[in-house]
């Protein structure tokens, strides 16, 4: 099938997009960190997709193994069979996982996981006769997916707001958010009273209801680069232990090098019980995903009923393992975990280097994981009004530029208001890309408070 040109594809284009009055560039191909559209413009994809595409694009390695494993067999029933590529990938995700880890089930993306996490943390306490326990508690101003059992746990509230009858009554806690603390404290004064909300909730809502707690290590999409303080992880560890209540751990962004780590977790030093990952594990080459079960849970299902069920039609495909599988291989061969870690404060300070903008509240992030915060005043750190789209204009005033970057999903402060972009280059960009792609994001926030007649000086 040949190729048609720009305005015969605009024709016959059924899609049914997210945002119904925009018109979506149609890209021709990508390789390394940039993306080339039809009207051979290049984009400088300073967002990695969404934080999926870790290790860039048109990777050989990668490549060559899809298409090797293509030429075998793309796809098979894991009811009754298995592959090797999958065994393979299932051991690597096992090496780099935090020790005590055991077993791996694949998903085909991070909403497929978290669903998955939450029901084999119900059977687990099923296995152990806690029948009472099926309710899991979550933090505000988080995302874990967009099926109803994911959404119930996130606490995105404008996206959650449509679906409100379907979703579970799942209880959620504040989230370590230092720049706008809940509680009205300081770090290190606030005796980190945002972990220990957690027990609070669990005994209100009775800790024999309560399954499991879920958290991404640092904030993704609904408040990007959030990180806890040190102590954070080992209370919330603590106190699961001490009411029963499993650890499940979304590294569906932070897995696999994103922090400067092998996952987020391993920044606090905690082991999780369950950890869910995908982005990229994939690195945008395939939808995969998977959730990693510790020891107790695996031995648990062992010596109860041997069986589980959760399957889905793709999981698991000897395809998507062998690309899975060339990708953490590439990320392993390339050093690309410790080359975030060593660049990271690079990064961070030029990204702070847009503070001279008065616009701009807050930078906070780690590794390649960071949010850049927008207010009207740094004093007060007011939220812009809805009505000015401020991420928006941000992000189109970049694309405009050929620079792609993510606008966060907003909400952060109250639910409703909140302007932020997500800051997540792909793990292999240089000094000299970083350099470009700050000063053109920051030329875009000064053409957009000119627009809008914002200040520029720093307030």
């Amino acid at each position: 099938m040949g190729d048609l040109e720009l305005g015969e594809l605009r024709a016959i284009d059924h899609v049914f997009y997210r945002n119904l009055k925009k018109v979506y560039p149609v890209v021709e191909g990508g390789e390394g960190i940039y993306l080339y559209d039809r009207e051979g413009n290049r984009y400088l994809d300073f967002g990695a997709g969404i934080a999926v595409v870790n290790i860039g694009y048109d990777v050989a390695e990668v490549m060559e193994a899809m298409t090797e494993q293509a030429s075998k067999a793309s796809f098979i029933y894991s009811a009754p069979f298995t592959s090797e590529p999958l065994i393979r990938l299932s051991k690597k995700i096992i090496d780099l996982a935090p020790e005590g880890m055991s077993k791996v089930l694949f998903v085909s993306g991070g909403s497929e996981g978290v669903e998955s996490a939450i029901k084999l943390a119900r059977q687990y306490h099923l296995e152990c006769g806690r029948e009472s326990k099926y309710r899991v508690i979550a933090r505000w101003t988080s995302y874990h997916g967009n099926t109803l059992g994911a959404l119930s746990a996130s606490g995105r509230t404008l996206w959650r707001d449509y679906f409100v009858p379907y979703l579970q009554n799942f209880p959620h806690i504040c989230p370590p958010y230092c720049y706008r603390c809940p509680f009205g404290k300081e770090y290190p004064n606030c005796g980190v009273a945002c972990a220990y909300e957690l027990e609070r909730v669990i005994k209100y809502e009775g800790a024999k209801y309560i399954s499991a707690f879920i958290a991404e290590p640092v904030i993704g999409t609904s408040a990007t680069g959030v990180t806890p303080p040190p102590e954070y992880y080992p209370i919330i560890r603590e106190i699961c232990d001490k009411y029963e209540v499993l650890f499940i751990c979304d590294e569906v962004i932070t897995g696999f090098g994103r922090t400067g780590a092998k996952f987020g977790i391993d920044h606090w030093r905690v082991r999780p019980d369950i950890i869910v990952t995908g982005k990229g594990l994939g690195g945008g080459y395939t939808p995969l995903a998977a959730v990693i079960v510790s020891e107790g849970i695996y031995d648990t299902f062992v010596k109860g009923t041997s069986s589980h069920t959760q399957g889905y039609t793709y999981a698991g495909n000897p395809l998507s393992a062998a690309i899975g599988l060339a990708v953490l291989e590439y990320v392993e061969k390339h050093g690309i975990i410790e080359r975030v870690a060593r660049l990271e404060g690079y990064l961070r300070h030029k990204l702070e280097g847009l503070t001279d903008l008065g616009i701009v509240g807050d930078v906070r992030g780690k590794g390649f994981l960071f949010g850049v915060e927008f207010v009207q005043n740094r004093e007060e750190k007011d939220p812009f009004p809805k009505d000015y789209e401020l991420t928006r204009r941000i992000v189109d005033a970049a694309l405009e530029r050929r620079l792609m970057v993510i606008g966060g999903m907003g909400g952060m402060v109250d639910g409703i208001l909140g302007d932020h972009l997500q800051i997540t280059p792909s793990l292999i960009i240089t000094e000299e890309e970083i350099d470009w792609a700050v000063h053109t994001l920051d030329d875009s926030i000064r053409q957009v408070m000119k627009d809008l007649g914002i200040g520029i000086s720093r307030k």
